[in-house]
Order: C-alpha cells, then sequence, then structure tokens
C-alpha cells in the first residue's frame, strides 16, 4: 500500500527537522501515493531564521495555505492516511488535544483522528508544563502519537542533518514507511 502524507510545519523551532523531513520523503517517493504541504502562519519565518534560505520554496510537493479547507485532507473522504506535524509548536498541539479546527492544520489532525488514521506530532518544546503534558495525552487517548524531538546520539551523527535525522526517521517509521536507518546493535 502506498501511503497518502499530510505534513504540517508549524512555527515551532526545529525547522531542520521539517527540512530532513522532506529530504527524506523525497527519497521514499516509490512508498508515497501523494502528500499535501501546510505551513502555519509564521513556520517560514522560522525556517528562514534558522537555516537561513527559503528552500521550502523548492519542496516538490503540493502545498496549500493554512486556511485553504478545499485542501483534499480537509475531508476525510480524501484518503490521507497518515499526518506529520514537524516540528509541532505546543499552541497547535493544544488545539489539535481541545478540538479547535481554526486553520488546515488543525482541521486535518481533526480528519485524521475521526478517520482513526496516524496523526504523529513531533513536539519540541521543553520543559514540558503541565498543561502541555495533559494535552498530550489528551491526543494519545484519542490515538494520536507524541514523538517529542529528541534526537538519539548512540549513532554519533556528524552533522545537524544526521541528527534531526534521528528523531525524523523515528517519525517516518510510527507513519508505516520503510526507512533504512541506524539501529541500536544491528550490523
Amino acid at each position: 500500500m502506498k501511503h497518502k502524507i499530510i505534513v504540517a510545519v508549524t512555527g515551532a523551532s526545529g525547522a531542520i527537522y521539517a527540512k530532513v523531513l522532506f529530504d527524506k520523503l523525497i527519497l521514499l517517493q516509490p512508498q508515497i501515493e501523494q502528500v499535501g504541504v501546510v505551513f502555519s502562519g509564521n513556520a517560514k519565518e522560522v525556517w528562514q531564521y534558522e537555516l537561513g534560505n527559503k528552500d521550502y520554496e523548492n519542496i516538490p510537493f503540493k502545498t496549500f495555505g493554512s486556511q485553504d479547507f478545499n485542501a483534499p485532507f480537509a475531508s476525510g473522504s480524501a484518503r490521507y492516511n497518515v499526518m506529520i506535524v514537524c516540528p509541532c509548536s505546543m499552541g497547535t498541539l493544544a488545539r489539535i488535544a481541545t478540538g479547535i479546527s481554526n486553520d488546515l492544520i488543525t482541521r486535518a489532525a481533526d480528519v485524521v483522528l475521526k478517520e482513526r488514521r496516524k496523526l504523529i506530532l513531533v513536539q519540541r518544546d521543553t520543559p514540558l508544563s503541565l498543561i502541555h503534558i495533559n494535552n498530550m495525552k489528551s491526543i494519545t487517548e484519542a490515538g494520536g502519537i507524541i514523538c517529542p524531538a529528541s534526537p538519539s546520539f548512540y549513532s554519533k551523527p556528524a552533522t545537524f542533518e544526521l541528527l534531526a535525522a534521528t528523531v525524523v526517521d523515528r517519525a517516518l517509521e510510527l507513519a508505516g514507511l520503510q526507512v533504512d536507518t541506524y539501529r541500536w546493535n544491528e550490523k
């Protein structure tokens, strides 16, 4: 089965995770039927600030505006089976947890949860307040997956991209894609 994936990028710090995610999705295209992309209002500003470029303009996937409720994945009938929010701000996470569908990202997440499909939130903030923890609990109880942007170091990553890939590879595997990645104590 080929995957139909929604990728949402919010304005949380951690644009490197989104960049690496897009790079990996390009390589995994044989496993993918379609990718729909949506950026939050300030996600591109954060990307420019942190990465010093506008490479998000070169993403080879269809991008939708944050208020475009005519995007196919605003409805469950479009049958997108996975949504990855990377990075996921705590504000976006809170709106998803409480069912506030005030933009395309939160509407798509609401659709994915109601259709019992995979929602993966790569949250990056630290430390966490009790409000954050309770919101993550609500999303988990609703069937979503919280995949914190906590990189692993046992693969001895030599670059920021390889370090970010330790998180992105986990998210992609949670999404059901086959990823060639470092695995602890495997040859």
